[in-house]
């Protein structure tokens, strides 16, 4: 009787002392060496399945480290970030402290906000001034931070050296997280590589920056 390959598969995984009983047998089976052409016993070629995998392993873990230690940086930035905006004593202050702490914090090249509605102590300043009706509603129409291309946002204007500007994050500010509330400003981050800021990245780290930026802005708004 001849058995097919799989039939012989299943007949030796459906009869696992059969190499108890055979010994012999697999003592003479010789394999193919994934590490050259050379001949190896079935012990051998399964101790070197068995380090491959552990080398795999291996390279997870060291992944793993990896992403934890990025992850403890970021929370650190993250960290320093808020601490800076709660020790801000003057709220007129507060959007050049977020400008300044996100460029040093993330490196991030060019930034900038702009608030409406807020209080009357702080119409007259920059950072109240500047926001069309256009930029209003492009803001109040994000249910999440935009990412992508420069393609002339009007917001753009307000970076540095916007021409230089390749790609945009734009991180609407709102009373607290859920989309439903009106967004009262824009904050602008932007960036002379074109792949910083690109349209399939992940947003919820700049949602998490918004959050923390109107936490603190609300500051300058009017008290009801």
């Amino acid at each position: 009787m001849n058995l097919s390959e799989a039939e012989l598969a299943r007949y030796l995984l459906d009869t696992p002392d059969f190499f108890e009983r055979q010994a012999d047998v697999l003592a003479s089976v010789r394999l193919t060496s994934p590490h050259g052409q050379r001949a190896v016993s079935l012990q051998e070629r399964q101790m070197e399945m068995l380090r491959d995998k552990i080398k795999g392993l291996e390279h997870k873990i060291i992944e793993m480290i990896r992403a934890s230690q990025e992850n403890e940086a970021i929370a650190e930035r993250l960290h320093r970030f808020t601490r800076a905006i709660l020790l801000t004593h003057n709220p007129g202050d507060l959007p050049d402290v977020i400008v300044r702490e996100l460029k040093h914090e993330f490196m991030v090249p060019r930034a900038a906000l702009r608030l409406w509605g807020a209080a009357d102590p702080y119409t007259a300043l920059r950072f109240a001034q500047g926001a069309s009706d256009d930029v209003r509603s492009f803001a109040a129409s994000l249910h999440a931070p935009y990412c992508g291309a420069n393609s002339g946002f009007e917001a753009c204007g307000w970076l540095e050296e916007p021409e230089t500007v390749a790609s945009l994050a734009m991180i609407p500010l709102r009373h607290g997280a859920a989309e439903s509330t009106q967004a009262f400003g824009l904050l602008v981050l932007g960036s002379p590589d074109p792949t910083r800021y690109s349209a399939d990245m992940g947003t919820e780290f700049l949602a998490r920056l918004g959050e923390v930026s109107s936490a603190g802005l609300t500051r300058l708004l009017p008290v009801f």
